[in-house]
């Protein structure tokens, strides 16, 4: 879909609303140059556009298809195709959205084609039409005020990143675990949004370069770069610190298993106590429940039961309460002191 076509030359443009293709393309050879804007444009609507324009069979493919990363290619005509990828904060589902504008970039047109989730170009024309003397300059002009609102873009998805961040940050710093794959998800965002920003960086330079671009320019070109590097540093080192807390992450999720092994571990040794009580009653009671002659004949009188009874009783829990505290009262094994890392043979003394 054409978003808009219009004519400059002189610094201004010539006539009101959008313009036909064909008259549009017809216009490059008037002087000044041309700018059309598209908007997800289908295979047919593209090759219309290919013919009007003379672009490279090449350049028209990269337009359809989505990168992974911005790219600036030069073709043999002149023609310069420069891929941009936009990014898009959503609060709703807490996730940055990409998108891709390619820019056509030639002495006498300009052609953009945006994909997916992207700036509107509205406002950098707007502002281009409101600038005479950078318009003069030619149709780098556009991509300047392309560029400065695709950089101007990233600043609220970097705030945005930044907040959640800090958020899962208090979390785990704070000894409560923080859902893990929030982490991982995190560290992919800002990932995907580095990959959108680094390499522009590399294509901005090519612009910076005076046989590249007008000298009225160069401060603007300057300008945007200096913004982009401040970006691509604050998303370089919110991927790093997404690293650490991730790693924190995982220290107090093996300290809060550590815990709940102890308790586990606690509460086995009571219930190992319980039952180590418990085993010389069963072994008494099962013994007198025996339907022995003998047993029966013998404990005839009170005497008898309590001496085989009772003390059948006492004897095991005062050996086990002997053993525990023996056991209690043993010093732990000592630790390895901290040394210069040699290990001496048992028996052997310090020279």
């Amino acid at each position: 879909m054409i978003v808009d076509c219009a004519h400059y030359r002189d610094g201004r443009r010539q006539h009101e609303g959008p313009m036909p293709l064909e008259e549009a393309a017809a216009r490059c050879a008037r002087g000044g140059f041309v700018w059309l804007g598209l908007f997800e444009p289908g295979p047919e609507e593209l090759a219309t556009v290919r013919e009007s324009f003379g672009l490279h069979e090449l350049a028209v493919e990269d337009a359809q298809a989505f990168h992974l990363r911005p790219k600036a290619e030069r073709y043999e005509d002149g023609t310069e195709l420069i891929i941009l990828r936009t990014a898009r904060y959503d609060d709703e589902r807490e996730e940055v959205d990409c998108g891709e504008i390619s820019v056509f970039l030639a002495e006498h047109f300009v052609i953009t084609v945006r994909q997916g989730i992207a700036s509107e170009l509205t406002g950098a024309r707007s502002r281009l039409e409101r600038s005479p003397e950078l318009l003069r300059t030619g149709s780098a002009s556009t991509l300047w005020a392309i560029l400065d609102q695709v950089v101007d873009s990233y600043a609220p998805v970097v705030a945005e990143l930044e907040r959640d961040i800090e958020q899962i940050e208090a979390t785990v710093f704070s000894g409560a675990v923080a859902p893990t794959e929030r982490i991982y998800f995190l560290r992919r965002e800002a990932t995907d949004f580095y990959r959108a920003v680094h390499p522009l960086l590399a294509v901005l330079a090519r612009h910076l370069r005076p046989s590249r671009s007008a000298p009225e320019l160069l401060p603007y070109f300057r300008d945007v770069h200096d913004h982009l590097l401040l970006v691509n540093e604050e998303v370089a080192a919110q991927r790093d610190l997404l690293a650490t807390v991730l790693e924190a992450n995982i220290a107090v999720i093996s300290v809060e298993q550590n815990r709940i092994n102890l308790r586990q571990t606690a509460t086995m040794e009571r219930l190992t106590i319980v039952a180590t009580v418990f085993l010389p009653l069963s072994f008494v009671v099962g013994f007198f429940g025996q339907n022995f002659g003998w047993l029966v004949r013998h404990i005839d009188s009170l005497a008898a039961f309590v001496a085989l009874n009772v003390g059948g009783l006492l004897l095991p829990c005062l050996l086990l309460y002997l053993w525990l505290h023996r056991r209690r009262g043993r010093p732990a094994p000592a630790l390895p002191e901290a040394g210069n890392g040699v290990r001496r043979a048992p028996g052997s003394t310090a020279p």
